[in-house]
């Protein structure tokens, strides 16, 4: 029987130092892509905030107008039958109200949120 003879190393086969370093330069690059896709995505998410917050902005001051003027309505159409000072009462009264129970429901969720029993 004859011994099996080692292996002649081909001229194809690279070095597994050189093995390595491509390795380490591929895996450079992937992460250099990853950063450069998720600085993409990053300011894309940016640029969708700003035009949601400046979006909002201006609804809530158009929503704010809109109160305004239909309290001044309701002043006004009460003022027919109460009189303006009592129309102004009943009015402010009402919307008080309104808003104090909005907050105290406010105030419950706010409560859950940061784990307090209400």
């Amino acid at each position: 029987m004859s011994e099996p003879q080692p292996e002649q190393e081909r001229p194809d086969d690279e070095a597994l130092g050189d093995l390595l370093g491509r390795l380490v330069e591929d895996g450079k690059g992937y992460a250099q892509a990853e950063i450069g896709y998720y600085r993409t995505l990053a300011r894309s998410k940016l640029r969708d905030a700003r035009a949601m917050l400046w979006m909002g902005a201006v609804s809530i001051g158009l929503l704010s107008a809109a109160l305004v003027a239909l309290t001044v309505g309701l002043v006004l159409t009460l003022a027919q039958y109460v009189g303006p000072g009592w129309a102004t009462l009943i009015v402010v009264v009402t919307i008080s109200a309104i808003a104090g129970i909005m907050a105290r429901l406010a105030w419950v969720h706010v409560k859950r949120i940061i784990g307090e029993k209400p």
